[in-house]
C-alpha cells in the first residue's frame, strides 16, 4: 500500500506552527524543528512490513502549502495519516477535504491527542475517514493498513471510520503493545537531518531524538495533552540493551553529537542505572552528549551525578508554578521545597537544568505568578539555572484540567484556533495582558548581570559560541511570540 505519513505546511503570520511531537502546540517565530518519534516509529514499522511510505514533513521541508500539495497529488498514496493537535485540527479538516477533493480515492487518516479525546468531531466535521483514538497510533496506523491492504489483519481496536455513511465507534486504541517489538527508527525514511541542526536545544550537532518510554511514568498531570494519549498507568519502556543499541547504531551511522530522550520522563531505578552503565561501558560516553526529561525530587544525588558520568547535559525539569496550591490542584505530586533542591542537585552533579513553567491559571493572583519569576530570577542569578521554557496555560481537550474549566464555566472559547498559547482561553484573576507581560517576564528572567557573566566566562570552544548565538535567537523569538495575527485557512 503506498502510505504519506504527512504534516502539511500551515501559514499563519503568528510563524511557524511547532506540532511535530510536542505536548504544547505553539507558533514559533524563530522556528525549531522536533524529531517526531511516534510517527516516525508508524513509518518506520509500515516500510518494515513491506508497505511503501514516504515521511512528508512540508512544515520541516519550509514548503508552501500549493508545493506540498501538488507533490501529494502527483504521487497519489492510497492513505495519508496526519498528527493533530487542538490548535491546528480545524486546519486539518480543511486539509482532509481538500485532499479528498483532489484524490477522492485516497484514504485520510487523523490521529493524535485530540482526537483521542473527540474522535467523533473530527468525523463528523471533516471527511476523513479514519480517526484514531489512541497513543500507540504507530502500531494502530500499521495493523490498518494491513487490514486495508487484504491482509489477514482484523480492523484494529480505535479506528473509527464510516459505514454506509454512519460513524462507526472504534473505541479506544490498546495501549498493551510492546515497544521493543518496533523496528529502530529508519532515519532515512523520515529525513532525520532536518531536524538535527534547527533545534535550541542542541548544543552539539547533528543531534536527534530517541524514546525509551511512554510517555511519563507519573502521567497524573491534569495540564497534559499527552496523559490523554499515555496515563501514567500504561507507562512502558524499551529495555535499555535495546536503548543503547540504537544510540550506538546512530553515534557510529550517522555521526550524532547529541541525543534527547523524548519520553515524557525519563525511566527511573534499576532501569537508569542499567542503561547509563551500558552507556559507560561501550564508552559512548565519550562519543555523544544525553539530555532528557526528570521529575522534581526523584533522583538522589548519586543518580544525579551517574547521569554525569554517561555525558548527560541538558535535564529538563516541570517546574509548572511555585504556588504549592497549584501545584497539588495540577495533582504533580511534589512539594515547592524539592524544586530549588533539585535544580541543585542537577546542577551539583554538573548538568544544565532547564525548568518550565506557565502562568495564566484561572485561579492564581498577580502574587502567585509574581513568586514564580521571582524565583526563577533567583535560580538564574545564583546560577542554578540554566535556561527556561514559560508558556500560557492552555486547558487541552481530553485533559482533566479541560474538563475542570468546563465544569467551573471557566473556558471564554471553544474556538480550537485560539487554544494556541497566543492568549488565554479562560477567566482568570490576571488580564491576558498581564499573562503575556508575566510570560515575557520569565524568558526576561535569565538576562541577569551575573547569568550573563558566567556563559561569557564558560566559553570554551566554537561550539559554546554557536550554541549561545542558536539560544539569543530562540530567546529573542520566544519575546516576539506575541499574540498577532490572525489564522489562515489550509493555504
Amino acid at each position: 500500500m503506498k502510505i504519506s505519513v504527512a504534516y502539511p505546511p500551515l501559514s499563519s503570520e503568528k510563524g511557524t506552527p511547532l506540532l511535530s511531537q510536542n505536548r504544547q502546540f505553539q507558533w514559533f517565530t524563530n522556528p525549531t524543528y522536533i524529531y517526531p518519534m511516534v510517527p516516525s516509529y508508524a513509518a518506520s514499522l509500515l516500510a518494515s512490513r513491506g508497505h511503501d511510505v514516504s515521511f512528508d514533513d512540508g512544515i520541516a521541508d519550509e514548503m508552501t502549502y500549493d508545493a506540498f500539495m501538488a507533490d501529494l497529488v502527483r504521487r497519489a498514496p492510497e492513505l495519508v495519516a496526519m498528527e493533530t493537535k487542538t490548535p491546528v485540527v480545524s486546519r486539518h479538516w480543511k486539509i482532509a477535504a481538500d485532499i479528498k477533493a483532489k484524490l477522492p480515492h485516497t484514504a485520510v487518516v487523523l490521529m493524535g491527542d485530540h482526537v483521542t479525546a473527540l474522535p467523533r468531531e473530527s468525523m463528523a466535521n471533516s471527511p476523513a475517514d479514519y480517526v484514531i483514538a489512541g497513543g500507540d497510533f504507530d502500531f494502530i496506523l500499521a495493523d490498518l493498513a494491513d487490514h486495508l491492504a487484504g491482509k489477514p489483519v482484523a480492523m484494529p481496536e480505535g479506528v473509527w471510520r464510516r459505514e454506509n455513511g454512519e460513524i462507526v465507534d472504534g473505541g479506544m486504541g490498546s495501549l498493551a503493545h510492546n515497544l521493543d517489538e518496533l523496528p529502530y527508527i529508519d532515519r532515512d525514511l523520515t529525513k532525520w537531518q532536518r531536524y538535527a541542526y534547527k533545534n535550541g536545544n542542541f548544543k552539539y550537532t547533528p543531534g536527534t531524538y530517541v524514546m525509551a518510554g511512554r510517555d511519563c511514568w507519573w502521567g497524573r498531570c491534569t495540564f497534559c495533552s499527552w496523559t490523554t494519549l499515555f496515563p501514567g498507568a500504561t507507562y512502558r519502556t524499551v529495555s535499555p540493551e535495546r536503548h543503547v543499541a540504537e544510540i550506538e547504531r546512530l553515534v557510529a551511522e550517522r555521526g550524532v553529537r547529541e541525543i534527547f530522550d523524548d519520553s515524557g520522563c525519563f525511566p527511573r531505578g534499576a532501569w537508569l542505572e542499567e542503561f547509563c552503565g551500558r552507556l559507560i561501558d561501550k564508552g559512548l560516553h565519550k562519543k555523544v552528549v544525553m539530555g532528557c526529561n526528570m521529575r522534581v525530587g526523584e533522583l538522589t544525588q548519586d543518580q544525579w551525578h551517574l547521569l554525569k558520568k554517561a555525558n548527560f547535559r541538558f535535564i529538563l525539569i516541570g517546574l509548572e508554578s511555585m504556588s504549592q496550591a497549584t501545584l497539588n490542584r495540577l495533582k504533580k505530586g511534589i512539594q515547592v521545597s524539592q524544586i530549588e533542591q533539585t535544580v541543585a542537585m542537577a546542577k551539583k552533579a554538573g548538568l544544565e537544568p532547564h525548568i518550565t513553567t506557565m502562568v495564566g491559571y484561572p485561579w492564581e493572583t498577580r502574587e502567585d505568578a509574581r513568586r514564580t519569576i521571582d524565583f526563577a530570577k533567583s535560580l538564574f542569578s545564583r546560577g542554578l539555572l540554566n535556561t527556561l521554557q514559560a508558556t500560557i496555560v492552555v486547558p487541552y481537550p481530553g485533559t482533566p484540567l479541560f474538563d475542570e474549566a468546563k465544569a467551573n464555566g471557566w473556558l471564554t472559547t471553544e474556538n480550537w484556533d485560539d487554544y494556541d498559547m497566543r492568549a488565554s482561553v479562560w477567566k482568570s484573576p490576571i488580564s491576558n495582558e498581564d499573562v503575556l507581560q508575566f510570560k515575557d517576564e520569565l524568558y526576561k528572567a535569565a538576562l541577569t548581570p551575573a547569568f550573563i557573566a558566567r556563559k561569557i566566562m564558560g566559553i570554551r570552544d566554537v561550539d559554546d559560541v554557536k550554541f549561545l548565538f542558536r539560544a539569543a535567537g530562540k530567546l529573542f523569538g520566544h519575546l516576539l511570540n506575541k499574540s498577532r495575527g490572525k489564522n489562515c485557512g489550509c493555504k
